[in-house]
């Protein structure tokens, strides 16, 4: 059988790792493999090439994507089903494996509906799309994030400041919740709970009143204030209709600024969280995820997505888990309330 593979959506650690297992695994399965370009983009364009154990070989480590990835959404293109459909039956391609995460994965749902043997790999530094525990980059993600909060602790305390570090997350807390916790922080702010900013600002009293003259705020970029919607860089929607979020933690450090007189700063992290080598945990995850998804298709169980619960890889439907998303643990964002202010 001939099996495409694609990564659609946000780039993140853990990619290649999951391309290297699918190759490896479906070699023993007899499977010939054919990497399709930028996500769902390539099979619009007929733009793949042939993936191999030996040109898989040695990306394990590596960040990023060697199929490369794009936000394209087949089903806002005129004929874009029909012309992916077609392209698999030109080229006698058997199955596909998705890996992204809820807009890659939904749109490989949609495709199912429609008769296309697919199988689907989570994956989002967000680690908010459901179905399953945990989504590999975002251990990774995690990792960078508490390492930059553990540097910004040095400074602030230097300088007696409050610094606002501004971490991804468009609609879950994740990275923020986890690496606020890891990395001390003071004030951690999440898409879940609307922002009361009086609230902040009376925790970052207190801890002046106590002696400590500095205060670390986390805020994940979906973060909104109490009735108004997520700051953005720009109103242009994507094709699956999503905003470029930016700017709520350069507004907190002004607001927090005003309100106290102590002086602010913000450092956004951006794509930093995206880029660089997987942690361990992150290579484990992700293959171990496409071995599991590899076998799916060997089984013919498609329209299933590789799951990780508890510490078990399990098969879970597509539509399962797109339907909703994975917010954050309320008791979690209790025990890291226990150290606020």
């Amino acid at each position: 059988m001939k099996v495409a593979i694609l990564t659609g959506g946000g780039d993140c650690p853990g990619l290649n790792a999951v391309i290297r297992a699918v190759v490896r695994r479906g070699e023993q399965h007899g499977f010939e493999f054919t990497g399709v370009r930028d996500g769902w983009k390539g099979l619009l364009e007929d733009d793949h090439f042939r993936v191999t154990r030996q040109n898989t070989s040695g990306i394990l480590q590596l960040g990023g994507t060697i199929l490369g990835t794009s936000r394209t959404n087949p089903f806002k293109r005129p004929d874009g089903p029909k012309i992916v459909l077609d392209a698999l039956a030109r080229h006698h391609i058997g199955a596909v494996v998705a890996v992204g995460g809820e807009d890659t994965l939904g749109v490989a749902s949609r495709f199912h509906e429609l008769g296309m043997n697919v199988v689907g790999v989570p994956k989002t530094i967000d680690n908010d799309l459901s179905g399953t525990d945990y989504t590999f980059g975002f251990d990774t993600a995690v990792t960078i994030a508490t390492e930059a909060i553990d540097r910004l602790h040095s400074t602030a305390e230097a300088h007696s400041r409050v610094i606002v570090c501004e971490v991804m997350g468009r609609h879950a807390g994740h990275i923020a919740l986890h690496s606020g916790i890891a990395g001390g922080a003071d004030v951690i702010l999440v898409p879940e709970r609307p922002i009361d900013l009086q609230d902040v600002v009376r925790h970052i009293r207190a801890r002046q009143r106590r002696g400590r003259h500095f205060s670390i705020v986390v805020v994940a970029e979906g973060a909104k204030m109490e009735r108004s919607k997520e700051a953005t860089v720009s109103d242009t929607l994507d094709e699956f209709g999503h905003v470029r979020l930016g700017g709520i933690g350069a507004y907190l450090a002004k607001e927090i600024e005003r309100e106290t007189g102590f002086e602010a700063r913000v450092t956004v992290l951006g794509h930093i969280q995206r880029g660089g080598t997987p942690t361990a945990r992150d290579r484990v995850l992700a293959t171990r995820y496409g071995v599991f998804a590899c076998d799916l298709v060997k089984e013919g169980r498609f329209g299933l997505m590789a799951a990780l619960r508890g510490d078990d890889i399990v098969a879970v439907p597509l539509a399962d888990a797109t339907n909703h998303l994975h917010l954050i643990d309320p008791a979690l964002f209790d025990i890291a309330s226990v150290f606020f202010g």
